[in-house]
């Protein structure tokens, strides 16, 4: 039998400086020996945009901070390993503002890729080459100048291949949301005033374009509610949103619930590229018995309060997501019944996850913003519960969002 292993332990104890970043350059970890030789404690690090922690105001902090964020975004694209060599990235002396310390560094940055096969996080070895860089440099000036003057042309050409990162990234993202604004339904509001919908694209170029929602009036009394995620992001997974939505929307329509809804479409989703392992969430809403009928395929589940100030999550129907099921299996589907009155919320995960965060916290904070505000007419409390879960202004992911007033 393998002893346990304290993986958090280790990582604190790596011998080399080692730092834990997201793809905005966000720190989340750093060990012991990168605090050690940096001169900042953990505190100082963990939570901060990586060039607040070490300002780049000085040339040679500029030119490393581009070495370095090009070789994130290069890790990002190849999902391979980046090694750069030595690069100059003088850092702030403590204590003394203004003072910079004379610094070589060599990294080598490994992508952490998600179920997506996306990179989501990015670890950072980092190895201080100064004592070497400089006994070169005294046994032999005229070399070390070549170095200088090497290193100032790389990071140059590394700020040009980042530019082009980015016009690359910013056109993607362009099309992207282009292509999904097209594909989303568009719900005539003014004509009702018992719905509110809203999408918030990823702040990060990187992130975007695979959350979706879904309204169908069924007939008079009934109304259909749906919200999903594609796994996968930009221009693929915007062209699988599209065809899953189209898909679910049809087989709504002609099977009227949700259970065999969902069963028909992780059907389709076996022959569409890019679509196994998406989530969705279908509700019925039947206004002449006052039930909720609903079934989840590996989405978070719907947020019901009740006139009475009650909070339920509806979670009594819950199964794998699209393409992760035994076939021919039925999907489950469950009833909740609602008095005149109530609230229902359907979301995805950019509204309540956050990295190094356990979801039941996100889950807990959504539930009590809807229990504070659920005296509010839709519209306005959508934008509470975007304001409440920190995400008004755009998050890390894609933010979709349904509210109902039943």
């Amino acid at each position: 039998m393998h002893a346990y292993i304290d993986y958090e332990a280790l990582f604190a104890a790596t011998p080399s400086p080692c730092l834990v970043l997201t793809p905005e350059l966000v720190i989340v970890e750093a060990n012991q020996c990168y605090s050690d030789t940096t001169g900042r404690t953990r505190d100082e690090l963990v939570g901060r945009y990586m060039f607040d922690a070490f300002p780049t105001e000085h040339d040679a902090g500029l030119r490393g901070s581009r070495s370095l964020e090009t070789s994130v975004r290069r890790a990002a694209v190849t999902r391979q390993r980046d090694i750069q060599g030595p690069m100059k990235y003088d850092i702030p002396v403590a204590g003394r503002p203004g003072e910079f310390e004379e610094r070589y560094w060599s990294t080598i940055t490994s992508p952490v890729l998600g179920s997506d096969g996306e990179a989501m996080l990015f670890v950072v070895r980092t190895e201080d080459v100064t004592a070497f860089v400089t006994h070169r440099a005294k046994e032999d000036p005229e070399r070390y100048q070549a170095m200088e003057a090497e290193l100032f042309a790389r990071a140059k050409e590394l700020h040009e291949i980042n530019e082009e990162l980015r016009r690359a990234y910013a056109r993607e993202r362009r099309v992207a949301l282009t292509l999904q604004q097209a594909m989303l339904p568009a719900i005539d509001l003014e004509q009702r005033d018992d719905v509110a919908v809203r999408y918030l694209p990823s702040v990060d170029s990187l992130h975007v374009c695979g959350d979706w929602y879904e309204l169908i009036e069924l007939d008079e009394k009934r109304l259909a509610v749906a919200v999903g995620d594609v796994v996968g992001h930009g221009l693929s997974a915007a062209g699988v949103m599209g065809q899953l939505r189209s898909a679910l929307s049809t087989a709504v329509q002609s099977l009227a619930q949700p259970a065999p809804a969902l069963q028909a479409l992780g059907r389709y989703a076996l022959s569409v590229e890019g679509a196994l392992a998406s989530t969705a969430v279908q509700a019925v809403i039947d206004k002449s018995e006052q039930k909720i009928t609903y079934s989840c395929a590996g989405h978070l589940p719907p947020v019901l309060l009740q006139p009475d100030g009650t909070v339920e999550f509806l979670d009594q129907a819950t199964d794998p997501p699209l393409g992760l099921r035994t076939p021919g299996e039925p999907r489950p589907q469950a009833e909740q019944r609602y008095a005149s009155g109530a609230i229902l919320v359907l979301y995805t995960d950019g509204l309540i996850e956050r990295r190094g965060e356990d979801i039941d916290d996100g889950l807990r904070r959504l539930a009590d913003s809807v229990g504070r505000h659920g005296g509010l007419d839709p519209e306005s409390l959508a934008d509470r519960l975007l304001a409440d879960l920190g995400v008004a202004g755009g998050a890390a992911d894609d933010t979709a969002l349904v509210v109902v007033r039943l």
